[in-house]
């Protein structure tokens, strides 16, 4: 990835949400940076989160900038896309050495 290579590791998580940003835009890819999203519990509101970023109305995509991604890092993603009923999601760590990355799938996405 194109902001990996350049920045390096090291930076704020922010630094390359900025970074990211200017690229999906440079690629023309539709995108919402921090999007707010309803959480819901049994069908009622019970508050809300931002997505780093919600990739053409389909992809949400989370950052990181960790040294090792964790557990505990896959679960949370994994659970912001069964609250949100996302099917699909990244999880993207600029924190390591060399970018990593893992693809979501929400098995109890309903369209």
């Amino acid at each position: 990835m194109r902001v990996h290579t350049s920045l390096g590791n090291g930076f704020q998580e922010v630094i390359y949400q900025r970074s990211l940003e200017i690229e999906l835009a440079l690629e023309g890819i539709s995108f919402e940076r921090e999007k707010e999203m309803s959480v819901y519990y049994r069908d009622i509101l019970v508050g809300t989160r931002r997505v780093d970023f919600f990739v053409e109305n389909l992809i949400m995509v989370e950052l990181k900038a960790l040294i090792d991604l964790e557990d505990v890092h896959l679960a949370q993603a994994m659970n912001y896309l069964e609250a949100y009923n996302i099917e699909i999601g990244l999880l993207l760590n600029f924190g390591s050495k060399s970018l990593s990355f893992k693809r979501l799938l929400n098995k109890k996405f309903k369209q």
